[in-house]
């Protein structure tokens, strides 16, 4: 299989908030890039792929949260959490850069 993504990833642990039709779900992040994260979350709450979110996450080094548009383009389920690709498709130039010095 093909690896679709654009950016390296590296690794990156945080509690990420994504927001599902403007309903809060937390997810654990275990990688990040500066073109997407990769994200668990309960199975009964995870976006389905194709859906655009909002995601709010707090990088370390950072004064403020980052926030952005995703795309979720992966998701595989299991009994308990669903493991997630999403690609940011929106974000403020200001946040762009704070998530590229990080990465």
């Amino acid at each position: 299989m093909q690896d679709r993504r654009l950016g390296f990833r590296v690794p990156f642990e945080a509690m990420v908030t994504s927001y599902v039709h403007d309903r809060p779900v937390r997810g654990l992040a275990t990688n990040l890039s500066d073109s997407g994260l990769s994200l668990s979350a309960i199975s009964m709450l995870a976006p389905p792929p194709g859906l655009v979110v909002g995601l709010e996450l707090d990088v370390p080094g950072a004064d403020e949260s980052i926030w952005a548009a995703a795309q979720v383009c992966y998701r595989k389920d299991d009994h308990l959490a669903s493991g997630l690709g999403l690609r940011f498709v929106a974000m403020a130039r200001s946040h762009a850069r704070l998530l590229r010095d990080f990465c």
